[in-house]
């Protein structure tokens, strides 16, 4: 009998915005931001500082993706085309944004699947508390976990942010 086969975070498909496929891979090398995002949600705003994070270091080998959930009291109800509509218009956002995935249960995405066995900074894993639950994942593959409430700006993620930029 053969072991599984293993497939790395970097490899796990997910549609993109046009229904396109895309995989972390296409992202080797960058210091990537993963966060599930909501138009309707009291936590919003923070869309404007991922916006302010992609263009301070994307340039500098850093990319905010953007996947949008409806599991928390149906906070982003809308359409692929309504929910970029928004993001481009209230917030000014660059950064790509996925298709929309389910985040926990039966139905999540195989990318949060993954994603959620990475602790956060109390060393706890487990399941999506809510909307704008960021993971910042490194060029050498660690994944550090930040809750909905820690904001896109905390020192905390633009530490980590800063110190794994390509050099």
């Amino acid at each position: 009998m053969s072991a599984p086969v293993q497939t790395s975070l970097r490899d796990i498909p997910f549609s993109t915005a046009d229904g396109g496929q895309a995989t972390l891979r296409d992202y080797e090398g960058r210091v990537v931001l993963i966060v599930n995002v909501a138009s309707r949600c009291g936590l919003a705003p923070q869309y404007e500082q991922l916006e302010d994070l992609q263009r301070t270091y994307g340039e500098r080998g850093f990319t905010v993706l953007g996947f949008p959930c409806n599991q928390f009291m149906g906070q982003e109800p809308g359409s692929m085309e309504e929910i970029l509509e928004y993001c481009s218009t209230t917030w000014g956002v660059s950064f790509p944004i996925a298709e929309k995935v389910k985040v926990n249960g039966p139905g999540a995405a195989e990318l949060y699947k993954a994603l959620k066995k990475a602790k956060d900074e109390e060393g706890k894993r487990g399941p999506i508390l809510w909307n704008f639950e960021k993971f910042v994942l490194t060029p050498d593959g660690s994944i550090h976990r930040f809750r909905p409430t820690v904001k896109p700006d905390d020192p905390a993620i633009v530490s980590v942010i800063e110190a794994n930029l390509p050099r």
